[in-house]
């Protein structure tokens, strides 16, 4: 048996969503409120993972790199609308959606994109087979440390618009007052990835090695393969959680160094 894919029908997904629906009816019981969207969630997990299952057969035949480009475009329209939803002061306008998406852009495709090229350089490179998943654990997950960024950078400036008032009139410039500022939001967006790393091995099985060794792989290079993984993640994080606070910060203020609160919604 060792080293064998068990394959997975509608038999054995249905008892672990019969799982599912017993969690639901414990939050219905116990009055938690959250059965519904647990449900729901459950269901859309289901349905885009069946439909995202779907259009890689098709693009494993066909290597089409339109069609390749047009899954990854919407992979990143659909991630940049993830980081405007997450945010309770976001900016106005075009900003509130192309800085986070802007951000992805130049860290988490640019960095998927040097992988394949690079490290793990595939024949042809752009084979979705290593592209799309690739670019998809770096998208989900530079996502949360860009939205939890901008999301600390829009509250914390909305909540200390006298500080940051009373540091422009004593004389700093918009950098120095709102600093500190940017630092917490950039500590804040890299929290997830740290401690993702730093349990990574002892407390917890990453996702991709996990899926590795139970499709038989060898667990040593299942294990190289998640070091990668999470250095990418960390990596991209980093400069998207950076580009996002830089662009979102220079916004908060005019040609004048004033604080403009109403370019916040």
């Amino acid at each position: 048996m060792s080293g064998q894919v068990i394959p997975l029908g509608g038999f054995e997904l249905g008892l672990a969503a019969s799982l599912l629906l017993l969690a639901g009816a414990l939050s219905w019981r116990l009055h938690m409120g959250v059965e519904r969207r647990l449900l729901v969630a459950a269901a859309r997990a289901a349905i885009q993972l069946s439909l995202l299952g779907l259009v890689l057969q098709q693009l494993f035949q066909t290597l089409s790199p339109w069609l390749i480009a047009a899954v990854t475009g919407f992979m990143l329209a659909v991630a940049g609308y993830e980081v405007w939803s997450r945010q309770s002061r976001r900016l106005k306008g075009w900003w509130g959606y192309g800085t986070g998406t802007l951000s992805m852009l130049l860290s988490s495709v640019s960095i998927a994109l040097i992988t394949v090229q690079v490290i793990l350089q595939p024949e042809p490179w752009f084979h979705p087979q290593y592209l799309i998943p690739l670019l998809g654990m770096l998208l989900g997950n530079t996502m949360t440390g860009i939205a939890v960024a901008m999301d600390t950078l829009g509250r914390e400036t909305w909540n200390r618009q006298g500080e940051i008032e009373a540091r422009l009139m004593l004389g700093e410039g918009a950098t120095e007052a709102i600093d500190d500022i940017r630092r917490a939001a950039l500590r804040a967006g890299l929290i997830p990835i740290l401690n993702s790393m730093a349990a990574a091995g002892v407390v917890s099985l990453p996702g991709m090695m996990t899926g590795q060794i139970l499709a038989g792989g060898d667990p040593l290079q299942a294990a190289r393969y998640q070091i990668l993984i999470l250095f990418l993640i960390a990596a991209g994080t980093a400069l998207g959680a950076a580009s996002a606070v830089l662009i979102a910060s220079h916004r908060l203020f005019d040609g004048r160094e004033r604080l403009r609160l109403d370019r916040l919604s």
